[in-house]
């Protein structure tokens, strides 16, 4: 099979490549060719996707049964690219996000539920916001049509994870000492291994199948108490987890989800975060490894790559709780 990853240098897309190859494709990426490096074994063509000479660079003389667009994150941007690209290749996999979803996170999602009202035709260049993937699969399915294939990204972990939600509380907890833990010890997550996200979209891309699969963890299966002490295991830590309940946090003025990474209290407008109906993925094949063993392979990666040079961040938000606001929250715990 030959296949064209666009991105394919980071994260999920570097987890496809690596499944690809794995399985025998011929593999080519696309990519600017500067925020990683390509792997070795793919024929690495750089270029702006933005750029309409770029892409038709790209495309003349190619073809592919395939392509998986893991970077894609404006409308316009994705039009332009499978515009030019459905009379090269046969299957367009698309990597959405769960954040496409008009209710997400206050309320549960399956497929069948209303995306953000993001037109197709969006303007090029919009802001950051979680409605821009919903324009960019309308886009798709314009351009491509009934060969697309959909995938809502859950919350994606595991080893070269950019944004740094796992290694953060990884490095927090290999610190030791006593940790500020957020909230209930028994409250849900769904995660999922991007390579384990990587190997069911190739499954599908195989058999041809084409719609839209929520794509996360399963629902029930792992607490934060487990992701936390998966954490202090992986770690060999002496790090004490002081459980803090939701209100103490919110009254100290605690952001939840970037400040204490993962951290969902107990409110309306968070009810649904970790309830997504990935059924229909899991019927399909989807395979979601221990979250155990994810959590050590991300530990071995860091301490192989050892510290980054930046903080990791959430786009323009940095990660993580003050070291100072945290000992104040764990005094006042005592």
């Amino acid at each position: 099979m030959k296949i064209l990853i666009l991105g394919g240098s980071k994260f999920l897309g570097r987890a496809y490549v690596l499944e690809a190859l794995a399985r025998g494709y011929e593999v080519t990426t696309f990519n600017r060719g500067v925020s990683r490096a390509d792997q070795p074994g793919v024929e690495a063509v750089h270029g702006d996707r933005t750029s309409q000479a770029d892409l038709e660079k790209l495309v003349a003389g190619r073809r592919w049964d395939a392509v998986v667009d893991t970077s894609g994150q404006q409308p316009h941007d994705v039009a332009r690219a499978a515009g030019l690209l459905r009379d090269h290749a046969d299957h367009y996999t698309f990597i959405s996000s769960i954040h496409a979803f008009a209710d997400w996170p206050a309320a549960p999602v399956d497929e069948s539920s209303p995306t953000h009202p993001c037109p197709a035709d969006t303007p090029p260049d919009q802001p950051p916001g979680n409605p821009l993937k919903a324009g960019c699969e309308r886009a798709l399915l314009t351009e491509f049509g009934a060969r697309s294939l959909l995938l809502n990204c859950g919350l994606l972990i595991g080893p070269h994870e950019p944004v740094g939600r796992l290694p953060w509380w990884l490095e927090r907890i290999a610190a030791g000492g006593r940790v500020l833990a957020p909230g209930n010890p028994d409250r849900p997550m769904q995660l999922i291994d991007a390579r384990d996200f990587a190997a069911f979209g190739l499954d599908l891309l195989e058999r041809g199948e084409t719609g839209r699969y929520i794509t996360t963890g399963p629902a029930g299966r792992d607490t934060y108490g487990d992701f936390l002490g998966h954490c202090i295991r992986a770690t060999g830590s002496d790090a004490e987890l002081v459980w803090t309940d939701d209100n103490t946090l919110l009254a100290a003025d605690v952001g939840p989800w970037v400040e204490l990474p993962l951290w969902t209290p107990d409110l309306p407008d968070w009810h649904g975060t970790w309830q997504a109906d990935s059924s229909r993925a899991l019927a399909a094949g989807l395979n979601s490894r221990p979250l155990a063993e994810t959590v050590r392979d991300t530990w071995a990666w860091l301490q192989e790559t050892g510290p980054g040079e930046e903080s990791w961040a959430q786009g323009d938000l940095p990660l993580g709780i003050a070291r100072e606001k945290e000992r104040k929250i764990l005094d006042q715990a005592r």
